[in-house]
């Protein structure tokens, strides 16, 4: 029988046309005949792609650290994980990312510059042009990708904010997930921040819990260090024979600075000193290690930074635990990176692991501006001083001590941020000066590295990490992938500093470009354009609307002499001026960065096009869950809409959430306390809102109507609402929202129905959250009853 069914099998395959013909079996030793007796069984061999010994991999990228904060190179704040890794390896001191979180990452991942593959903004502020859609195309195989076709276990951990805003549901597309670009497992968050206690935690591609542990309390940070612990384990247990490539990018120092007190307390008084005085003791420490070069020269602090003579004695307490708790964050985030060292050391891997720790992907933040408690007010242009932030601190939370904590959304001011920057000048945001985009690097690997304290000063950009495994493994980067043509690399390998300090630069030009600021490298000679933005000042608005790229002033720096930016040539060397500014054109069309200001376009000038849901009414029902805030009903400025609920009130005292978005730091929540409607908008933690029904409402099936309708009339950003609560058409209560939000209430929180996942919008229902609602919700719909968003937003 098996012979006649092998000889019809023979026979129709013979009829097939060449071009319907099967793939040719694998290769194969196998002897196959009539019967199991006549056949010998033989697995193919597996096909060795790899050179022989070819390293395990681990990449370490912190978030919003600036060049001077490690005690590494001469700051304040201890790092002994950086310490660990520049001492058995080599360290760089003219490094740089792109001054912004997504396209430092979008570039890191594919060898390319940020623009070239969408990544020219952070994906909620994605646009149509081709360098600002916040997709990673198909052309640009990440280096997770490229190792994994080589055999490699792939694993990310933490902060993934490169994943299209309209891409966050349950049902994907997961293509733009870690997960769809190369990584084979992933644990951590797909958003620029979260909260360290209670995050908005993927598992892959699965919205998940974050775990409740009996033995210390949660911090994210140590999660996923212990995740990646056992990445490794499990690597070596079960499959030794791969190599693995983790990517362990935390989160951490982005805002909000959460980090438990005792940490924070180890730097109780190490900042009196002030800010200035900071930045002085920390750039002699810097050129006694020989970190920076001796010429080097200390540049000015910009006469728009506050000055800490100018802070009066009342908020000096404030200021001071602010940065306390940021070492501390910081010390502490360094730290958990000593986990996974440690067991490299223990798997008897570490000789042979390529191990690059980036300090951070781009300069220290000053968002923070004044010194606050919920950072979102600088992204969403909300005014605030000191005095305001010091007391609702003190009225809501009980003063300095809920600094750090999950209450609040704190970060220090930004003058902390420009003197963790020393010496130069400028902070995150800025693509025009080192404070935004030079950042300290150590990269070890025993096997082949020697340790050498000579720093690395060779020219390098965050575009040169992938082609540098790629040598360091010896592979090449594919000429096609998964059937698509590959984008050149724009990186350079630095593999050729590994053992030669003084190595000739092999990085000729590298432009950079974040929201109109913009600058050019070519040959040792850099030119820049500040921007339209002053990241850490008050709302300009004056400044934005007037801000014409044509009438930039430039400014220019000779690198082989100025290491810090420290004197601006451009009016002695107008001729070079004038060739830079055309390298800089020409670099920018190449890299799809045109038009200039192209990153502002959905951020400032029409946010009303910014990446969200097209719906205009929403048919809810309870239960669901995890609803990315640009995929929900929007609540926003100049959005007016009626939601309505149609619920079982089960008795008198009902209590619980009926729907809500957004988190700790800034939210809207309607919920039923003691029988009692609520509708609370929060704008950010100083503007609290609140409407609450005369009386509690009678038990049975209900309908709740909430009415948030905005008064357009009024002139500015943040138009004021009405907030109304009808019980079966009938009005209970009202607010009036004096601020609305135009940016977001969260950027990582989420919206729910029947529940309140997450950090919790409102302090009336903290202790008792997610206060799930108990009874039916039979419906919730969302209406908008106008749609003219505020035309103005700016972060």
């Amino acid at each position: 029988m098996c012979l006649k069914w092998l000889l019809l099998l023979a026979e129709a395959w013979a009829q097939l046309p060449p071009s319907d013909l099967p793939m040719p079996p694998m290769p194969s030793e196998a002897i196959i005949g009539p019967t199991l007796k006549d056949s010998k069984n033989s697995w193919p061999q597996k096909r060795q792609v790899l050179p022989k010994g070819a390293p395990n991999i681990v990449l370490i990228m912190n978030d919003d650290v600036g060049f001077g904060a490690p005690d590494t190179f001469g700051g304040p704040v201890h790092t002994p994980s950086m310490s660990r890794v520049a001492a058995k390896g080599v360290t760089y001191n003219r490094f740089h990312t792109t001054a912004i979180c997504s396209p430092t990452r979008a570039s890191l991942m594919t060898g390319r510059n940020s623009h070239s593959v969408g990544a020219g903004q952070i994906t909620e502020a994605a646009s149509g042009f081709p360098g600002y859609t916040g997709i990673i195309p198909k052309s640009a195989a990440t280096v997770a990708k490229v190792l994994a076709g080589y055999g490699y276990d792939t694993a990310a951990f933490g902060k993934w904010h490169n994943t299209p805003v309209d891409n966050l549901f349950k049902t994907g597309p997961f293509d733009q997930y870690p997960t769809g670009l190369g990584f084979s497992y992933f644990y951590g968050f797909l958003a620029g921040e979260t909260s360290q206690y209670e995050p908005r935690l993927f598992e892959n591609t699965n919205p998940i819990e974050p775990p409740k542990w009996k033995d210390r309390p949660y911090h994210l940070t140590e999660d996923m260090a212990d995740r990646a612990v056992k990445f490794i384990k499990d690597n070596r247990a079960l499959t030794p024979d791969r190599p693995f490539f983790i990517y362990f990018a935390p989160g951490g120092t982005h805002g909000p600075h959460h980090v438990f007190k005792e940490w924070a307390d180890k730097y109780q008084g190490k900042f009196d000193m002030g800010w200035e005085k900071l930045r002085n003791v920390t750039f002699q420490r810097q050129k006694a290690m020989g970190w920076i070069p001796q010429s080097a020269q200390l540049t000015n602090m910009d006469p728009t930074m506050e000055k800490w003579e100018d802070i009066p004695e009342r908020h000096r307490a404030f200021q001071l635990r602010l940065v306390e708790v940021y070492a501390g964050y910081l010390e502490h985030t360094d730290t958990q990176h000593g986990k996974i060292l440690d067991e490299l050391e223990r798997q008897g891997l570490f000789n042979n692991t390529l191990i690059i720790y980036i300090l951070g992907d781009n300069g220290a933040s000053a968002e923070g501006m004044h010194g606050t408690i919920d950072e979102l007010l600088a992204e969403n242009m909300l005014p605030s001083t000191a005095d305001m932030q010091i007391e609702v601190l003190e009225k809501q939370f009980g003063g300095l001590s809920a600094l750090g904590g999950p209450q609040v959304d704190n970060m220090y001011h930004a003058s902390w941020a420009w003197a963790m920057d020393t010496p130069f000048k400028s902070t995150k945001l800025v693509a025009a000066h080192f404070g935004g985009t030079r950042t300290p690097m150590a990269i070890c690997w025993p096997k082949v590295i020697k340790p050498d304290p000579t720093p690395r000063s060779q020219f390098h950009h965050v575009a040169d990490i992938a082609p540098t495994i790629y040598e360091a493994i010896g592979v090449k980067a594919p000429g096609h992938m998964d059937g698509v043509a590959q984008q050149k690399l724009d990186g350079v390998s630095m593999v050729y500093t590994f053992n030669n300090a003084t190595a000739e630069d092999k990085k000729s030009a590298q432009y950079f470009e974040v929201m109109g600021s913009r600058g050019i490298y070519k040959d040792g000679w850099f030119a820049s354009v500040f921007g339209p933005r002053i990241p850490w000042t008050d709302p300009n608005e004056t400044r934005m609307a007037q801000w014409d790229p044509d009438t930039d002033v430039w400014e220019l720096y000779d690198l082989t002499k100025d290491y810090s930016q420290a004197h601006d040539l451009s009016k002695e060397m107008p001729e070079k001026m004038e060739k830079m500014k055309q390298i800089f054109l020409l670099e920018a069309s190449e890299n799809k960065v045109l038009p200039v200001g192209a990153g502002l376009y959905t951020v400032y000038y029409h946010p009303e096009e910014a990446p969200k849901s097209p719906l205009t009414h929403f048919e809810l029902y309870q239960g669901m869950t995890r609803i990315a805030e640009a995929n929900a009903p929007s609540f926003h400025s100049g959005v007016s809409s009626l939601s309505t609920v149609d619920l079982e009130v089960p008795d008198s005292e009902a209590s619980g959430v009926l729907f809500c978005v957004g988190g700790t730091g800034g939210g809207f929540s309607v919920y039923l306390d003691g029988g009692y409607l609520y509708a609370e908008y929060m704008s950010t933690l100083l503007f609290r809102y609140i409407a609450r029904s005369e009386s509690p409402l009678a038990p049975g099936r209900r309908k709740i109507e909430v009415d948030l309708s905005y008064d357009m009339s009024k002139p500015g950003l943040a138009p004021p609402a009405d907030l109304r609560l009808l019980v079966d058409s009938k009005e209970v209560g009202s607010v009036r929202v004096e601020k609305s939000i135009r940016f977001s209430f969260d950027l990582a929180e989420t919206f729910d129905v029947g529940t309140d996942l997450g950090s919790p919008v409102s302090l009336n229902y903290a202790k008792r959250a997610p206060f799930s609602y108990p009874a039916a919700i039979h419906a919730v719909n969302v209406k908008y009853t106008n749609y003219s968003r505020a035309k103005t937003v700016v972060i």
